[in-house]
C-alpha cells in the first residue's frame, strides 16, 4: 500500500524564525504604511503563518515625525480617550497630537489593526516607532524595507 501523505505544516512558538525591519516613514501616507507595518507584526506575509500563532517580525520605524494624512484629516480626525468617569472623555485633533506625541499617530493606526485579544497585543509589543532617523537596535542589524 503506497499512499503519500501530505500534512500542512503548522507553526509553533518554538519554531518562529524572526526578522528585524526597519521602515523609513517620511512622507509615507499614515493608513498605507500601518496596513504594511500590521501585516509584518502579523505574520501574513510568510508562508509560514499560522493564525493562532504570533509568526510576525520586528518592525522599527523611524522618522514617525514626517508622515502625512490625506485630505483634511489633519484638522478633522479625533483621537478618543476616556478614563471611565464621568466627563472623563477628551478629544485630541491628530495635528496637536502630532506636536505632543508624533510617535503615537503610528502606534495608534497600526494597534487598530491588530486582533484585539492576549495575541494581538503579543505583537503589538514587537513595533518600535522613533521620532527621529536614530533607533537603539542597530545590533539586530535591521533590515531595509520599503512599501
Amino acid at each position: 500500500m503506497d499512499t503519500l501523505s501530505y500534512k500542512t505544516k503548522s507553526a509553533s512558538k518554538e519554531t518562529v524564525e524572526r526578522k528585524w525591519y526597519i521602515v523609513d516613514a517620511e512622507g509615507e501616507v499614515v493608513g498605507r504604511l500601518c496596513t504594511q507595518i500590521a501585516t509584518i507584526l502579523k505574520g501574513k506575509h510568510k508562508p509560514s503563518y499560522t493564525p493562532h500563532v504570533d509568526t510576525g517580525d520586528y518592525v522599527i520605524v523611524i522618522n514617525a515625525d514626517k508622515v502625512r494624512f490625506t485630505g483634511k484629516k489633519w484638522d478633522q480626525k479625533e483621537y478618543i480617550t476616556f478614563s471611565g468617569y464621568p466627563s472623563g472623555q477628551k478629544r485630541i485633533k491628530a495635528s496637536k497630537m502630532h506636536e505632543k506625541k508624533d510617535y503615537v499617530v503610528i502606534e495608534n493606526a497600526v494597534r487598530g489593526m491588530l486582533p484585539k485579544n492576549i495575541l494581538g497585543r503579543a505583537m503589538f509589543k514587537k513595533l518600535f516607532v522613533y521620532s527621529g532617523s536614530e533607533h537603539p537596535h542597530e545590533a539586530q542589524k535591521p533590515e531595509p524595507i520599503k512599501f
